[in-house]
């Protein structure tokens, strides 16, 4: 005869993460690391395009408490399996505070993120992967959000083309945007924009014509790290939509074992 499994109700089973702590050590953060669930995301061309996220969603935890109930946060994730935007994102980040009745609250949601890019030639379509992260924190009533994207592109060194006579080094990039916005933006505005202030931008598929094309455009626009940089910055600062950002370029250089970076980080008054 098999025994039947009895099973308690909630109310009667021992809630261990909420008993007392005497050892009187607040934690800063504490959660869910590296979780995949599938989102829904805006996209300006298509409406939205689903995607995998990877969501890292963290509160503090009080001195007096031994420890947070971490099956929340997947209760949370499962309930907004719908488009998210920066919106959303914020609602999401102000729930999770409330329901794990914390003070504060972090949630990072990483996503690859395609557009289809039409090659400049040949014009063939091809799908191009971007890496995003929307960023929350929550502390008390006040809420920020930030939209970290980062741009794969060309870039040509201005002292190789200068000093020598057959051709100039170039490399590929990765340019980081971390941005806050007080409006919309449309993660494609972001991206265009940084890609029209670098020597060439990338593509998924090129023909010989296209190869030609973007060799030739590279070398008629040649910069340094701290060129690009520059650039995006003062595109940035005249987009009255940003409040903040960060620009970082790092060119993985292809005559050294090292790579070339800069930064720069600015709020708007």
């Amino acid at each position: 005869m098999v025994q039947q499994a009895t099973y308690t109700a909630d109310s009667q089973i021992a809630d261990v993460q909420n008993s007392a702590d005497t050892r009187r050590m607040p934690i800063n953060k504490v959660g869910i690391k590296d979780v995949r669930h599938p989102v829904r995301v805006k996209d300006r061309s298509e409406g939205e395009q689903s995607t995998i996220a990877h969501f890292n969603m963290y509160v503090n935890l009080p001195h007096n408490y031994k420890g947070t109930h971490m099956s929340r946060f997947i209760e949370i994730l499962n309930t907004h399996e719908r488009e998210i935007s920066v919106t959303s994102f914020g609602g999401m980040l102000k729930e999770m505070v409330e329901r794990l009745e914390a003070e504060s609250g972090h949630i990072e949601m990483t996503f690859p993120y395609f557009i289809n890019k039409q090659a400049p030639v040949s014009k063939v379509k091809s799908l191009l992967d971007y890496e995003v992260t929307l960023i929350g924190e929550r502390h008390g009533d006040v809420s920020t959000t930030l939209i970290k994207i980062v741009v794969p592109a060309t870039s040509l060194c201005p002292c190789s083309k200068k000093i020598s006579e057959r051709g100039a080094h170039n490399q590929r990039s990765h340019i980081t945007v971390t941005l806050r916005t007080k409006d919309f933006v449309w993660i494609e505005e972001i991206i265009e924009l940084v890609e029209q202030e670098v020597s060439c931008e990338l593509y998924g598929l090129l023909k010989r014509p296209d190869e030609k094309f973007v060799t030739e455009k590279a070398y008629d626009n040649p910069k340094f790290v701290e060129d690009i940089v520059r650039d995006i910055a003062l595109r940035f600062n005249q987009d009255e939509r940003i409040t903040s950002y960060v620009v970082e370029s790092e060119n993985f250089e292809s005559i050294h074992n090292h790579s070339a970076y800069a930064l720069i980080e600015h709020t708007k008054e």
